[in-house]
């Protein structure tokens, strides 16, 4: 049974192809549906990378703008992803920050779908599997390879659904493709190119050096029903006069037989970031204010700050080191409150706190910050091991983890005017991603239903996700710090633009966006 493909956006450009199929197929309706399946079919595109890191989901994110700004409707699509930086879906399900960043791109609304498993780690080679955005089962990585085979199908069923109703996919792969002792459970690159039959753009990092290595080693290794659907490389992060780069390509189209469809210069937009891997990127002012975010094991989120890294110097500080001379510290979010807050207390960071806080300094906890913030966590086995753990008692509140779901919801929340910093924040949104429950002592509320703050209003805590991309909550916080240094501070503006425009004209610039429309089957030529 075909789709019904005249529903979808852009279907148009389909049908400009059904005369030469009829000529070619007149007397033979079970070829000619056969031949309707497959160009339907094609109209996804499969972009995958030599390596982790080498900008496959800011290609994926920048291929979707430049279609939605041709009139064609699209969705992203990540089959298996592993990140503790994660986003809240309207309805309530959890995916991959890049997945939530590239429906933005796309100008669609995020949804599980779009990253059907996610992958969390909590350390000693366990990860949690959060499937179709709910918490599935904590699994050593020994046992979820025995779990693909399912998670494949899972996988195919939700990119079927978006296509069904976007009718163009774009999928990001993970990691690097040619990973050959995982060819057997690859569920994120070869066994789903495989069962996609979609043309596949490889992505190279010019930036780590070995390019050459990198294209034509990934296409050598790749399978034999996998190799052929390479139709072309990008080269990512160059630097310099791209034009001396000019016989490189020309050398990696005669060696790979494949064409290169761009070479993309490095640019520095303020996107959100994948992973962990990212903060190593993180380029740190070196004037206003200091703000130290604490660099937990397992920190998860921290695309939370990523506006306030934009207007002060925001420094990730690893268990253990100093925080004198920071104006503000932040307690971010974790995948294991409990492991952290004691990998806290072994570097003595507990003791940098206290320190701190007798100097006046600001601490904000965030989501598992906030936890740690409290007097006591009490674990029924679901967390961590089962027990009472002390928190860091800066604000007087119980957190308890008494079931393994997760609260996850966006929230609209509107702050309690307590000073210096909440009164001035006014209704923020954002998303909450947590195990636990929070029960106050005598520390007052710091937002409507969430949250708590101590007398003083410089030590606070909340489960909201996001609250300091608001750009009211950033200016709260940013003009006392300023303020009390004695520092002129230009408040944040309201709305600060859409970064995937810039993205996607700097991508058509560079890359031959046309030859990829044509790879879609959207184009209006004849590709048969």
């Amino acid at each position: 049974m075909l789709p019904n493909i005249t529903s979808q956006q852009g279907s148009g450009f389909f049908w400009l192809r059904l005369p030469s199929l009829f000529r070619t197929r007149r007397n033979d309706e079970h070829l000619l549906l056969r031949s309707l399946q497959t160009l339907y079919e094609s109209m996804s595109l499969f972009v995958v990378g030599t390596a982790s890191h080498v900008g496959k989901s800011v290609t994926v994110a920048a291929i979707c703008r430049c279609l939605v700004r041709r009139g064609i409707t699209v969705a992203p699509f990540k089959s298996q992803n592993m990140s503790l930086n994660s986003y809240v879906t309207p309805l309530g399900g959890e995916i991959g920050m890049a997945q939530a960043m590239q429906a933005f791109a796309a100008r669609v609304t995020p949804h599980t779908d779009m990253n059907p498993v996610l992958l969390k780690p909590k350390g000693d080679c366990i990860s949690q599997v959060v499937l179709h955005g709910r918490p599935y089962k904590d699994v050593p990585i020994t046992d979820y390879y025995r779990e693909t085979p399912q998670l494949l199908e899972e996988a195919v069923s939700s990119y079927k659904r978006l296509k069904e109703e976007y009718g163009e996919v774009v999928v990001e792969g993970a990691g690097g493709a040619a990973e050959v002792n995982l060819y057997n459970r690859d569920i994120a690159n070869t066994l789903l190119a495989e069962r996609l039959r979609i043309p596949v753009i490889l992505v190279a990092d010019i930036e780590r050096g070995g390019v050459f290595a990198q294209v034509y080693g990934t296409i050598q290794l790749l399978p034999d029903t996998v190799r052929p659907l390479v139709k072309g490389v990008i080269i990512n992060k160059f630097r310099g006069d791209s034009s001396i780069f000019e016989p490189g390509i020309r050398k990696i189209e005669e060696l790979c037989r494949v064409p290169v469809l761009g070479v993309v210069p490095y640019i520095s937009l303020h996107l959100p970031s994948e992973d962990s891997l990212s903060i190593g990127d993180k380029k740190v002012m070196r004037n206003g204010v200091r703000i130290a975010v604490i660099r937990l094991p397992r920190i998860a989120n921290f695309t939370d700050f990523e506006l306030l890294e934009q207007y002060s110097s925001v420094e990730y500080v690893d268990p253990g080191r100093s925080l004198v001379g920071f104006d503000c510290v932040i307690v971010p979010g974790t995948k294991n409150t409990i492991e952290d807050l004691r990998s806290l207390k072994a570097a003595g960071m507990d003791k940098e706190l206290y320190r701190v806080r007798e100097q006046g300094v600001p601490i904000i906890g965030i989501c598992g910050g906030y936890q740690m913030l409290g007097t006591h966590l009490v674990d029924a086995g679901f967390e961590s091991a089962a027990g009472t753990y002390d928190g860091l008692g800066l604000l007087d509140c119980i957190t308890h983890f008494t079931s393994y779901d997760k609260n996850t919801t966006q929230v609209t929340r509107t702050a309690h005017s307590v000073p210096p910093i909440l009164s001035a924040m006014g209704t923020v949104t954002g998303y909450e991603i947590h195990m636990g429950v929070t029960k106050s002592g005598s520390s007052q509320e710091a937002f409507g239903g969430d949250g708590r703050v101590s007398d003083d209003g410089l030590v606070f805590g909340t489960y909201m996700h996001g609250l300091f991309q608001n750009p009211s909550a950033a200016n709260a916080l940013l003009s006392f710090l300023h303020e009390k240094r004695g520092i002129p501070f230009e408040p944040i503006p309201e709305s600060a633009g859409d970064p995937y425009d810039a993205l996607a004209d700097h991508f058509e610039q560079h890359v031959d966006m046309e030859r990829i429309v044509a790879l879609l089957g959207c184009s209006r030529g004849d590709f048969s």
